[in-house]
């Protein structure tokens, strides 16, 4: 399956809609858009999961590579919309406490 990427801002976070699988193939796509976001100086990025049902060691590796890159710009990276096997995927790695996870976008504090 095809990984679709979309953006849009929400309250102050710079949301970007992930749709299909993210896995090895497709991966790169992601990390594109999170540094392009960072590039254009947006430091608020909030990962919409919720029309992701796949997601492997690659994507978790984006993930947590971006969060690395947001937060060396004092920044913040939160997760929405996660759910089925992404969250549990995320449970068993310990990756929830290291991310913010929101049921949806619309959680998302303002900034």
């Amino acid at each position: 399956m095809d990984l679709s990427i979309g953006t849009h801002d929400f309250n102050g976070w710079s949301v970007i809609d992930v749709a299909g699988e993210v896995d090895v193939f497709t991966a790169p796509k992601l990390r594109e858009a999170i540094i392009g976001l960072l590039t254009d100086g947006k430091d608020h990025v909030l990962v919409n999961l919720e029309a992701v049902a796949f997601m492997d060691s690659t994507g978790l590796g984006v993930l947590v590579g971006g969060l690395k890159r947001v937060k060396e710009r004092g920044g913040e990276l939160a997760i929405a919309g996660a759910q089925g096997t992404v969250l549990r995927v995320l449970n068993v790695t310990g990756l929830n406490a290291v991310f913010n996870l929101l049921a949806s976008v619309s959680d998302a504090p303002t900034r």
